[in-house]
């Protein structure tokens, strides 16, 4: 590099940038993350998984640090003793810190339970083991990153792939897992470039909406699925860069087609191509400051059926939902309520003026992006789901309306099924926070 464009590399470098990973592919099998129909622990080991932070600092000195993961996600709980010990090792709000995942289906079971659903004891304590250890290196990556904080620029821009379908098809009984041709889906790209004091890329963020599910529950190999294969592409066309994978709103799209690893390493390089297309494009410049704001917003759930309706419920109800049903039935029945809201977190990053992140919980569906879009303004907005708590699907008004599996509810934490106001709830929530944050009105 010249002196010239030295120079004026340091007067556009407002920010310093840090990256670490770890693999964090289960070191002895253990029981799978996803699918309900699988009854043992993996038989092999396909790709490795991992998980990567990116550190920032803005020309002010104010923090950050986004860790993404091969993972089905992190509970709540489990997000949040993580968040306390990276805020404990480096003085970080917990507005400073965001966890997402990937949501793939062939990765391990995060949880902490010795009485895990369908495991026995020997494989209960592996997973916890495996949970623990997987908790120390995310924060062993995020204190890392922040270490080695260096002058760096950041740039943006987006892409499209095609490999997300709406998977919410309407049949004569109903909504059932499908494919939807013609139903809403968000196949947007949106790609954050890194690059480092010397010019040269050295991480990139990127992002797809779409149920990481290419491959199904008869799977027993461990891999990324094709956000994995898409960091790997990226990787490999581009050695000694950081590929880091988010998720989007894509709690009602799978990849389509799907079935094999031959369609996962299609979905995943078909993806990498895009992210490498748009870093190559021109991309306009993200600066500082940069403003971090944490909530949590209370989401409300149906109110719970009359006794008689509940037990019937509970054994003749939709399938998808019967768990909920059975589950309020036994914490009536123990003479307790069951719960009248969740309680989510949410976040929201601003970007100087130039780019609002938006971290949403839980498996979210695409009518998010529209409403908030629809609320904040669609320019200069990147909408993330599956970060800090994956508690469940989050359904849109239209959705709770329409039924389907999407209305499953709450995994853990008090089961109930969200009604249709969830929707104003969340969307208002986060424009307060957007608002707190710095973002300007439409």
């Amino acid at each position: 590099m010249t002196l010239l464009l030295a120079l004026l590399f340091a007067q556009e470098a407002d920010w310093k940038a840090g990256l670490a990973e770890i693999k964090i592919t289960p070191p002895e099998p253990v029981h799978m993350a996803g699918y309900a129909s699988r009854n043992k622990p993996y038989e092999k080991v396909t790709a490795d998984l991992y998980a990567k932070a990116l550190a920032l600092e803005d020309g002010k000195g104010s923090r950050a640090v986004i860790v993404t993961s091969d993972l089905i996600g992190f509970r709540g709980t489990i997000a949040d003793e993580i968040c306390d010990r990276i805020a404990g090792k480096t003085g970080l709000q917990r507005s400073q810190v965001l966890l997402n995942s990937s949501h793939t289906h062939t990765g391990p079971v995060a949880s902490l339970s010795p009485s895990a659903q369908g495991m026995g004891p020997d494989d209960a304590a592996r997973t916890i083991a495996y949970t623990k250890s997987l908790q120390d290196k995310v924060v062993e990556i995020a204190v890392r990153a922040l270490s080695r904080l260096e002058p760096a620029r950041l740039s943006w821009g987006s892409g499209v792939v095609h490999f997300p379908m709406n998977r919410r098809e309407f049949t004569p009984r109903g909504v059932i897992l499908g494919v939807n041709a013609r139903g809403p889906v968000d196949r947007s790209v949106p790609v954050l470039r890194v690059d480092g004091a010397d010019g040269k890329l050295r991480a990139v963020l990127f992002q797809s909406a779409c149920h990481n599910t290419t491959l199904g529950g008869d799977i027993y190999e461990i891999c990324g699925d094709f956000a994995g294969f898409a960091q790997e592409h990226v990787q490999e066309q581009s050695p000694g860069v950081q590929a880091m994978f988010m998720t989007g709103c894509g709690g009602d799209a799978n990849p389509y087609p799907r079935g094999t690893m031959a369609y996962s390493r299609q979905h995943g390089a078909e993806l990498g191509r895009e992210v490498l297309r748009v870093l190559g494009a021109r991309l306009a410049p993200v600066r500082g400051p940069l403003h971090a704001q944490f909530g949590r917003v209370d989401i409300p759930l149906l109110p719970v059926r009359p006794m008689e309706e509940l037990r019937e419920l509970a054994q003749k109800g939709p399938s998808h939902q019967r768990g909920v049903f059975k589950s309020q039935l036994e914490t009536i029945e123990k003479g307790g309520k069951p719960p009248t809201h969740y309680t989510a977190p949410l976040a929201v990053w601003q970007f100087g003026e130039d780019l609002t992140l938006v971290g949403l919980s839980g498996e979210v569906v695409v009518d998010y992006v529209m409403a908030l879009e629809a609320e904040l303004g669609p320019l200069r907005l990147w909408v993330a789901a599956y970060c800090n708590d994956v508690f469940g699907y989050l359904p849109s008004a239209r959705v709770v309306r329409e039924g389907g599996y999407e209305t499953r509810g709450v995994y853990y934490g008090g089961a109930g099924l969200f009604a249709p106001e969830a929707e104003a709830a969340v969307v208002k929530a986060v424009a307060g926070l957007a608002e707190k944050a710095g973002r300007k009105k439409p």
